[in-house]
């Protein structure tokens, strides 16, 4: 076969290069091989041992002769594809394969260095010579392999392919098929997951700590890193690194990391951001494992701050280590067998279960010094700063493994994988709360909305709603409805409360009769209704009691109570046996998981001591009662937090598969047709939908009177007559659109009037549809989010009234049920003895929906879809006029092997 072209000099797409992170938490850099690979690949093939190089090549060959150098090494990037891992400039993998003459079979064979077997390299290689194979019309790979060579058959068997076996003259001969499959996509997925929280481990649980650029000066970044490792109490050894001094805060300093004695896990460093990357190759040379990198000057420093930024990335990533910053504040992890606190932010929050991710280093400070005020316990905090290496997705990974973790936090800006993040925030969801605050108010809030809605995050409009919402979520079980009980010794608070639930859309409902009357025995009124009122003068036994009477009742979801403390009430601390710890008392003995319990002691925000349980690592534990300085804000957690426990109780649902659905003629389907945004028309539109099973309403589009009588009797009468220029293509109400037309005179009537509305030009003859309830499907790709399938009721002035609700992809059959039955109006579609009106096919309606986001996932091509309108009918859902645009496809990393991304470019 001849070689095909690529862009620029490289011979094969750039693409093909990339940074991956191994099952260890250790990243390589993968890359074709080139010509000049020859020393590298000879020092690979020296280190190798005798049994790597006979299960290899079927013999021991202890040197590579001048003849396999080039022949191993210069390949067309076609035919012969060979791919190579490096770590600090030496190859430690390579992976190869070689066509069958004419044929669309390649043989494949791989050998890692015996020092990193084990580490996932060989799947990793495997990974993506199978996407460069599958680019080069490739379709299945065959291997020779010797029995005893079980690493290499445990790699081709748990890659997820469907792998034949024959034993034939003493070897193994493998075969299978490199299709992506929804098995090999999920085997890929699930040791993304396992490497990228290693990889986040590695950072948070160092055994040693050296901090380069550590000064003697106080304010000084360097110096109060030191010095919070130091006074927190890290458990492993920590080394100063600074050229000018024998010690620094009296531990013995090194001049270079370089000359520590003993091995360094993590380095955190604080120099001049020109020195930055001396620093980072001398941590590579040391061995060292992770970076936390506090200085600045990088990506926000313009042009020679993004040339620092891209070569201190990549020097850490070519010498194998992950990387927080630049810029970050810091990192903590409260385990009581780590106590790292590697960060110059002031604040020491108690050890919990909230895993914190802030991508402002500016608000990193806030983040510690409001969660110690709150006493909102930490498992873990990591100040990202610029993310150049280092994700918030990986982050993720890492909290959904980590035992330690039950909540989790959210700072973000922006986005760089949204698609990833869904998914992996989906899957964190579904055990754990996420709640994230989205910095950047715009046009972009209704997809990000969406992304949130599609994974289950709880979004916050504020930073005190982040913390206020946390320390819920933190402390108290998850309420199992709306229904909610108030008691309070104020009758004011109390109503402001009940009117807060209501506007939130919880319930405050009547009390059953037993209830009552135990109220009334307790109060000695006959107002016993909920909100339930001691008096002002109530005190703790009176409290518990009541309390006591709501959370055994069986008619509440959770309890709210509001306390005004009384004049010297006294702190709310445990100790002295004053009146705020007494009631402290009675919410902790009471509040036994049964059901949530919040309090609002008047002023008071977070987890006072009085109200707090201890937890297994000393700070507050589950069944703290966490207080809000006004009920309004408790009511507002509560809302999400019922909101939230409703998402997780609903089935996750699936993406089905779908009839009718060709992927290959999909594709096809786009050849010679324009990449450049413009519309298709309205043909090659409804050619394209065919093929995911998107059937549009017959549509001619014709110049004049006699074309449009002539494709009437094609369509068959009665016809609809409509304008085709996009601005009157649906204004019956101005005469753009005639219906029900049914003869040539009177179509030719119709002609003149459209017309004289429009201005002229072309229109669309369609032949009548059966009536149904008007809507709008569409499909859009969004910057922020992904791409986005939205819906809402169609029309006119709905057009200008009604906003669409919007879900994210991957669309299940569960999101396309929501969708229709969220859109305002959906009563018209289901129906409603209100409207008047029988259910329309609302199972057709979710089929199209599905549809459209399936052609999304089969072309990345396409940029916007619109379906408008879409007929709901009482058999069916009918699109009458679709509208598609094409765009140059971008990589999708969601289909593709695993990477890491470029710099400043994830979240």
């Amino acid at each position: 076969m001849t070689a095909p072209s690529f862009p620029g000099q490289l011979g094969y797409p750039s693409t093909w290069e990339a940074d991956a992170v191994l099952t260890d938490g250790g990243t390589v850099h993968l890359r074709p091989i080139r010509p000049d690979d020859a020393e590298r690949l000879a020092a690979f093939h020296a280190r190798l041992s005798k049994e790597t190089v006979y299960n290899r090549f079927f013999a021991y060959r202890p040197v590579l002769s001048d003849a396999d150098l080039s022949r191993f090494t210069r390949v067309d990037h076609d035919d012969r594809v060979a791919l190579v891992a490096t770590l600090n400039d030496a190859i430690v993998g390579v992976v190869r394969y070689d066509r069958s003459p004419g044929s669309h079979d390649a043989e494949v064979a791989f050998v890692v260095e015996d020092a990193h077997q084990g580490r996932g390299l060989g799947p990793m290689l495997l990974e993506h010579l199978a996407a460069a194979a599958r680019e080069r019309g490739i379709h299945r790979f065959t291997a020779d392999v010797l029995p005893t060579n079980r690493a290499m058959l445990g790699v081709f068997r748990t890659a997820g392919y469907a792998v034949a076996r024959d034993l034939a003259d003493g070897y193994v001969e493998l075969s299978f098929p490199i299709t992506q499959t929804g098995t090999s996509l999920a085997v890929m997925r699930d040791r993304e997951h396992r490497a990228e929280a290693r990889s986040v481990q590695r950072l948070l649980s160092p055994r040693s700590v050296a901090v380069v650029g550590a000064s003697r000066e106080p304010g000084a970044p360097g110096h109060e890193l030191l010095r919070s490792l130091l006074s927190n109490g890290f458990e492993g050894p920590v080394f100063p690194v600074n050229p000018a001094a024998a010690h620094v805060s009296g531990v013995k300093a090194y001049a270079d990391v370089r000359d520590v004695p003993d091995q360094v896990d993590l380095a955190v460093i604080a120099v001049p951001a020109p020195e930055v990357a001396a620093a980072v190759r001398a941590c590579a040379a040391k061995g060292v494992r992770g970076l936390v990198v506090v200085s600045g000057g990088f990506a926000d420093a313009g042009p020679d701050g993004r040339a620092r930024l891209d070569e201190v990335v990549g020097l850490a990533r070519a010498g194998g280590m992950r990387l927080i910053g630049p810029n970050a504040m810091g990192v903590v992890n409260t385990d009581p067998a780590v106590r790292l606190h590697a960060t110059f932010a002031a604040g020491s929050p108690p050890a919990g279960t909230v895993g914190v991710f802030s991508q402002s280093g500016a608000l990193a400070g806030t983040f510690l010094a409001e969660t110690e005020r709150r006493g909102l316990g930490l498992s873990s905090f990591v100040s990202i700063g610029d993310r150049a290496d280092v994700s918030g997705n990986d982050l993720l990974q890492f909290w959904r493994a980590d035992e330690r973790t039950e909540v989790v936090l959210l700072h973000l800006q922006g986005f760089g994988n949204p698609r990833k993040f869904a998914r992996i925030a989906r899957e964190v969801s579904r055990t754990k709360p996420v709640v994230a605050l989205k910095s950047g108010h715009g046009q972009g809030d209704v997809a990000v909305d969406a992304l949130f809605a599609s994974a289950g995050v709880v979004r916050v409009g504020s930073l005190a709603q982040l913390f206020s919402t946390a320390q819920l979520f933190a402390y108290q079980p998850l309420p199992a409805g709306p229904r909610v009980g108030i008691v309070g010794n104020s009758s004011a608070l109390a109503a402001m409360a009940a009117d807060a639930c209501r506007a939130a859309g919880l319930e405050v409902p009547e009390l059953a009769e037993q209830s009552r009357v135990r109220l009334r025995a307790l109060t000695g009124t006959t107002e016993t209704a909920n909100p339930v009122d001691l008096g002002p003068f109530a005190g703790p036994s009176e409290l518990a009691a009541a309390l006591d009477v709501l959370m055994t009742s069986g008619q509440v979801d959770a309890v709210l109570a509001v306390v005004v403390p009384p004049p010297h009430a006294g702190a709310l601390t445990p100790e002295g046996g004053s009146l705020g710890a007494q009631l402290g008392a009675v919410l902790t003995t009471v509040g036994d998981g049964r059901l949530p319990l919040l309090a609002s002691f008047l002023g008071t925000d977070g987890v006072p001591p009085a109200l707090a349980v201890p937890g297994p690592s000393g700070g507050p534990g589950r069944g703290s009662v966490p207080s809000w300085a006004s009920p309004e804000s408790a009511v507002l957690a509560l809302s999400r937090a019922v909101a939230y426990a409703a998402w997780r109780a609903r089935p996750e649902g699936t993406v089905p598969d779908l009839a009718d659905v060709d992927p290959a003629g999909a594709a096809a389907a786009l050849d010679g047709l324009p990449l450049d945004g413009s519309w298709l028309s309205h043909a090659d539109a409804a050619r394209v939908l065919a093929h995911v099973g998107i059937r549009v309403w017959p549509t001619r589009l014709v110049s004049d009177a006699d074309g449009a009588v002539a494709a009437a009797g094609e369509l068959g009468w009665p016809v609809a007559l409509k304008a085709s220029d996009e601005r009157w293509r649906h204004r019956l109400d101005v005469g753009a659109v005639v219906l029900g037309v049914d003869g040539p005179d009177e179509l030719r009537r119709a002609w003149d009037d459209v017309a004289g509305v429009a201005g002229g030009g072309p229109a669309y003859v369609q032949p009548m549809a059966a009536p149904g309830v008007s809507t709008v499907v569409r499909l859009v790709q969004d910057p922020s989010a992904g791409p986005l399938v939205s819906l809402r009721l169609g029309g006119v002035a709905l057009d200008l009234l009604v906003d669409p609700v919007t879900r994210t992809l991957p669309l299940t059959d569960r999101d396309a049920s929501e969708l229709v039955r969220a859109i305002r109006g959906s009563e018209l579609i289901t129906g409603s003895p209100r409207t008047g009106g029988t259910a329309s096919d609302v199972a057709a309606l979710e089929d199209l929906l599905l549809r459209v986001a399936a052609l999304a996932e089969l072309l990345p091509q396409v940029a916007e879809v619109v379906l408008d309108p879409v007929l709901v009918q009482r058999s069916g859902a009918v699109p009458l006029h679709a509208g598609v645009r094409l765009l140059p496809p971008g990589s999708d990393p969601e289909r593709g092997p695993r990477r890491l991304g470029s710099s400043y470019a994830i979240l």
